[in-house]
């Protein structure tokens, strides 16, 4: 009985700091100040002191990693915004608009063309959008809910704009194309998952959803003009990362991503001359930028605090490494996920953990394997969060029952969590 206390210890250590981080979130002190509180009770379990764990913290955040790192979500969220502010983005919409002849293209369209911007509870701003293309379909409202929330993120699992991604890579120190590259089936597993369970005919409209959709002209030449911040931003991002990793592999790759951003902001801002710098000033102001900031930083903290903790190496020396890296693989991801409802939660959160562990064993050749299906569990828990601001907000807009809603994705949400399983195995 000894030994298996003994055994146990370490885990119910980060068991009880891992509660009271969920207990924080859950009351809404805040993501940043629930990682902190449970990074400090972690330390204090594991025999670090809270003048060691200050100072262990401060240095956390003179570190390269955290500076590129803040920079990059930063200039994520002014991009965002900026395009939101001048209207730009629905501006991208209406241009597009006239491409989309099928009824269910039309549906799922908007919302996963606003899924390329990360901005909290953007699932609401698709929502007008798909209330408006759907007026004439034999459609209901948790109908238009369910697609509205399932497709507005799509993207999340391998898009490069989004701080869970990068923030990802950040910790891993590793190339965000080496993720991203074998994520992305992740998408295309949830436009089937979606299109099976949300819109194929004998589930959506019964057949067809109107008689007569009336197609538009499309604008190509507007389309690319308002689409070139994101264009610079993207693809600008993952060209200036290879480069840099091929003719400079001494520079930090985190260079090109900022610049690519930089460029992205830059575009906006010119092609939008009525924003100038109040607009800047006024994002730089904003609650939620230095909330998200915040978050970062907590977020790193913790990831040193429980590496001068020894944390990783005494669950792994007195436990068996498979059991410690399906808890910190699966289990401990989902949970965040599920009660934060945002990715960065549970990457913070558990992403250290899970890499500290795999450094420890030796198996650092499986850190990419590892990291799939850790993303895959942690955004299951976000997708079935029923707290997730996202859903709460469609349902609201859309007036339909929160729990007969959220029934019908638990479905969906098992299947794309099986996905994730089998491409891990797949990539190991």
């Amino acid at each position: 009985m000894e030994s298996l206390l003994f055994k146990l210890a370490p885990f119910l250590k980060v068991l009880g700091a891992f509660v009271l981080m969920l207990v924080g979130i859950r009351l809404k002190a805040g993501i940043a100040l629930s990682i902190l509180a449970g990074g400090l009770v972690m330390a204090l379990l594991f025999g670090l002191g809270p003048i060691q764990w200050a100072k262990v913290g401060a240095l956390a955040l003179t570190q390269e990693k955290f500076l590129f790192l803040t920079a990059i979500v930063g200039l994520i969220l002014i991009l965002s915004d900026a395009m939101e502010r001048s209207g730009q983005s629905r501006r991208l919409m209406d241009a597009l608009s006239g491409y989309l002849t099928s009824p269910r293209l039309r549906l799922v369209f908007f919302p996963a063309l606003i899924g390329m911007l990360p901005m909290p509870g953007g699932a609401v701003f698709s929502a007008p959008m798909v209330k408006t293309v759907s007026e004439d379909m034999r459609v209901t409202n948790g109908d238009r809910a369910l697609v509205n929330y399932w497709f507005r993120h799509v993207w999340e699992v391998c898009w490069p704009l989004y701080p869970g991604i990068i923030l990802t890579v950040a910790l891993a120190d590793i190339p965000i194309v080496d993720l991203i590259s074998k994520t992305w089936p992740g998408t295309l597993a949830m436009i089937a998952i979606g299109w099976f369970f949300f819109l194929r005919p004998s589930v959506l409209g019964r057949g067809e959803l109107m008689s007569a959709p009336v197609p538009l002209s499309g604008k190509k030449r507007t389309a690319m003009k308002e689409g070139l911040p994101l264009l610079i931003a993207i693809i600008g991002a993952i060209g200036l990362e290879a480069g840099i990793s091929a003719f400079l592999p001494g520079m930090d790759f985190e260079w090109g991503v900022i610049a690519a951003l930089a460029g992205g902001v830059a575009c906006v801002m010119l092609q939008n001359t009525q924003l100038g710098l109040a607009f800047l000033r006024d994002v730089l102001t904003r609650k939620s930028v230095w909330s998200m900031l915040f978050v970062v930083m907590a977020i790193f903290v913790f990831k040193d605090v429980m590496q001068a903790a020894g944390v990783v190496q005494e669950m792994s020396r007195t436990a068996g490494g498979g059991a410690a890296l399906f808890a910190a693989a699966i289990f401990l991801p989902f949970l965040v996920g599920m009660v934060a409802g945002i990715n960065v939660a549970f990457v913070g959160a558990t992403f250290p953990l899970l890499l500290g562990l795999l450094d420890t064993l030796g198996m650092q050749s499986q850190t990419i394997a590892y990291l799939i299906l850790a993303t895959f569990a942690g955004f299951t828990g976000v997708m079935v969060s029923p707290i997730h601001i996202c859903f709460i907000l469609t349902c609201q807009y859309f007036e339909c029952d929160l729990g007969r809603t959220w029934r019908k994705l638990v479905l969906p949400c098992s299947a794309f969590l099986l996905f994730g399983v089998g491409l891990f195995w797949f990539w190991l």
